[in-house]
This record gives C-alpha cells, structure tokens and sequence, in this order.
C-alpha cells in the first residue's frame, strides 16, 4: 500500500506544479502608450519651413485614373444617408474653418474653389497636384460644394482645403536603398513619418484648425518607430488648438499593416500605427460598413476613438481637369470599389470642421470630447474596433452634454470637458492566473487527504522496524 500512496503523491505534486506553471502565463508582449519627446521636434522644423522633398525624387510609376461605375448618383451617397448630414446642415456647414489634407496632394476641382496650396514633400509642385487619386478623395469627402447635377457633398462644404502633398505611391528616392530605412509609409512609393510630421507643423503655421491624416504607417510592436518627431508634431498641434483627425489603418497582405490586433488593450498589441496610438492628442478613426458592423480591414487598437464609413466611397474625379465624381479605382481585376480608414477619419475630419464652426469657443480637446460623446456607442461601451461608435453628427452640433450645462434660455451648448475613459486592464492573465491558483490549492488538497490513511496506517503499526523505515521512505 505504501509504495501506491507514494506514487499517488509524487503525481499530485508534478500535477500541482504544471498547474502553477500553466495558471501563470508569460504576459503578452503589448507595448505602453508612447511617450512624446518635445524636443524632437527640432528634427523636423527646417523641413516644415521648406516644404520640399528631402531626397532627390522620380516619378517610377504612371498616375491613377480612378472612374465612375455605376452612372452619376442622384441621390445622396449611402454614407451621407447614414451620418444624415441634410439635418446636420442645418446648424453648421463648417463656414471659418480651414481643413489641412496631408496627403498626396489634391487636384484642382471646380467643387473645392477654396483650396489653397500648402507645399509639396515629394515633388516640385506647390501640392495641388495628385497622382495617386487618394488626397483629391479625401479632400472631396471633407469639403466639397454640392452639386444640381448629383446628390454627393462634402461634410462641411463651406470649409476651405489646404493642400500639403507628403506621399505618393508612384514617385521614388532616386535612391532606391532608402526605401528600407526606419520611418518609411510605403516601401513601394516615397513618403516617411518626418515629412508627415514637416507637414503638419506646416500646417498648423499656415492656420489650419483642422488636420486629416488619412495615411498612416505601421510597425511591429517593440520594434523602432522612429516616430518620435511625428508624435511631437501632433501634440504641436494639440497644443496650439489644433484637431488632428487620423486613420486607424487597413490591413494590408505583405505590408507592416497585415497583422490586426486581434485581442483588447496596450498589452496585447502586435500591431502598432502612426500617428494614431498618440492618443488622445490625435483623434484616430475606424471604418464601418453601412450595416453598421466594424470592416473587416479596419485596424483595431486602444487608441481607436470613433468609426464613420469607409466603404463603397464617392468623391471627387483626380484626374486633371476632372470635373465628375469618382466612386471605383481600376485593377488587374477590373473595378474596385473606394474602401478604407483614409476616408472614414475625412467624413471625422469634416465632422470637427463642423462642430469648431458652430461652437468656435471650444478647444481641440472639447470638440474631440463632443465627438466621442454624441458617438453611438457600441452595447458594452467603447470597445478597440470602433472606439466609441459611430459619429452622429447632428448630435455632436445640438447635444447639450451634462458635463457642463447649457445656460438657461440658450440652445447653444457650452465647453465641455469629457472624462477620459480609464485605461483597459486585460481580465485575461488575471483569470487565468486565478484559475491555475485554485486548480493548485485543489490538488494540493487532493494529496494532502490521500495521505491521511497512509498516516493512520503508521501509528497502528506493531513494528517499530517497520514504522522507521516507512518514514525514511517519504
């Protein structure tokens, strides 16, 4: 009987310690909300004040032609339907404001007749040239005038553009070697996080009130960012009243973009984007689809702060000279339809146009909170998908907010100042951790009562012999 007991022990301690090994797993790798460096700024200043490209550049591939499938819309685009910006209108078209675009540029369009050049990071022009079709699109979701012709219009019509071209997929360093380096957006293309960050101090020096960064780059979680002049140049503009509206990301097979960040919170990031994780400096935009569900190519991550359409998009035609709406870009295929983050954060980027408009005593960080409070929100509160749901427009123009009540007699509601959310603590280690605890606890209770018997069993015996080397035997 001993020699069993002994056996039975020995297992419930190695089951005990597997228990304890397993319970406690090795915390995600995840990564801390990054902290920004003012000085770094320095870095990029020069640049701002040039608003040329850094690098000798050439033009390797031949411009977009984006077309219109599908005939000219009479009504109103799906995602005008859906933000219902005809009774947003009638309290704001976003009149004083003035809407940077950095981004690969923006053609002249007689429907953005206030569009005004910014500067040019990749070419010789002044920025009111794109080859890539992607700045024009976003431009025209923002602000453009409506039409007799169609039912399509800019969020905030009456707001002006501002053009700096950053990036475009077509043009390349002459040197081919500096695609590789650290801070690059697109390996097949020219543009980097220190232009981004040039532009949009440019920008807030030029008068913006608003900033729409509709690309974005992405790293691996723990690997070098080389962002730290872009995350200065965001809060740059934070600091001096400026809203900086940005992309939440796609992703993309064979870019750094591919991985989504599949559970919750800073600890289980695999997938970093920038500038979006410089929360809350930065207002950072998800994509929906029109049945409300998050896309699919929408990066999820905790610094996600609302969503707003971003498939099947109508814009602006890119191509010079182009006067009509655009609404597919051609393929090896054949057509496909304008999807992504880009455009969701320009229907936001519109919104805070909207909203400074109407309530111009309000600072960067009131109409961020305005936004994100009149969201609708997702059934168990904000969530990394879609932030705090999606934009609704009218209410962000005529929410009286409780943080701060209107004033008796007044329809205008006053500053706000919305709480910040807490910051999301993963419940899954915890579990784990206190279900490898109990399972420990009971299997250590488990061997403690099979030895019992076994005890008994020694202080019956009748051989003193027979006793001694039983212990000895433990």
């Amino acid at each position: 009987m001993a020699p069993l007991l002994r056996r039975l022990l020995r297992a419930v301690t190695v089951l005990a310690v597997l228990a304890l090994a397993t319970g406690t797993p090795t915390p995600a790798l995840g990564i801390a909300p990054p902290q920004i460096d003012d000085g770094a700024l320095g870095a990029v200043l020069g640049l701002a004040a040039s608003a040329r490209p850094p690098d000798e550049t050439e033009q390797a591939k031949v411009c977009a032609e984006p077309t219109l499938q599908g005939g000219v819309p009479r009504d109103p685009p799906l995602a005008q339907r859906i933000l219902d910006l005809a009774e947003a209108w009638q309290f704001s078209r976003g009149a004083g404001q003035k809407v940077a675009v950095i981004d690969t540029g923006v053609n002249r369009h007689w429907r953005l007749p206030a569009l005004q050049a910014g500067g040019d990071y990749v070419s010789t022009t002044d920025g009111t040239v794109d080859c890539d079709g992607h700045g024009t699109f976003v431009a025209g979701i923002i602000a453009a005038q409506p039409s007799l012709e169609d039912g399509f219009s800019g969020v905030a019509p009456e707001a002006e553009i501002l053009t700096i071209r950053q990036l475009s997929s077509a043009y390349e360093a002459k040197d081919r070697n500096r695609r590789e380096e650290p801070g690059v957006i697109t390996r097949e293309g020219y543009g980097t996080v220190n232009t981004l960050a040039a532009g949009i101090v440019r920008a807030v020096d030029m008068g913006a009130t608003v900033i729409n960064v509709s690309e974005v780059a992405c790293m691996a979680a723990g690997t070098a960012a080389a962002d730290g002049a872009l995350g200065a140049a965001v809060k740059y503009a934070y600091d001096r009243n400026v809203v900086v509206v940005t992309a939440a990301g796609n992703t993309m097979q064979g870019t750094a973009c591919e991985k989504q960040n599949e559970r919750s919170g800073w600890s289980a990031v695999g997938t970093v984007v920038t500038p979006a994780w410089f929360t809350p400096y930065v207002l950072s935009v998800a994509s929906v689809d029109p049945t409300g569900a998050v896309s699919p190519f929408s990066l999820h991550g905790p610094w996600v702060g609302v969503a707003a359409p971003g498939r099947e998009i109508v814009s602006l035609d890119s191509k010079p000279g182009g006067a009509g709406l655009v609404n597919a870009t051609q393929t090896d295929e054949g057509y496909s339809t304008i999807d992504g983050t880009s455009f969701s954060s320009a229907y936001v980027s519109g919104l805070a146009a909207l909203v400074r408009s109407r309530f111009p005593e309000l600072t960067a960080a009131e109409v961020i909170d305005r936004i994100k409070l009149t969201a609708q929100a997702p059934d168990n509160g904000r969530n990394d998908k879609v932030g705090h749901g999606l934009i609704d427009p009218l209410a962000a123009l005529t929410a009286q907010l409780p943080q701060k009540p209107v004033t008796v007699g007044s329809d205008i509601p006053r500053k706000i100042a919305g709480p910040s959310p807490p910051p999301y603590v993963d419940p899954a280690p915890r579990l784990v951790a206190t279900i490898g605890s109990i399972t420990l606890l009971a299997l250590l209770g488990l061997g403690y009562a099979a030895s019992i018997p076994f005890r008994r069993g020694e202080q019956v015996s009748v051989d003193p012999g027979a006793e001694q080397q039983t212990r000895e035997g433990l």
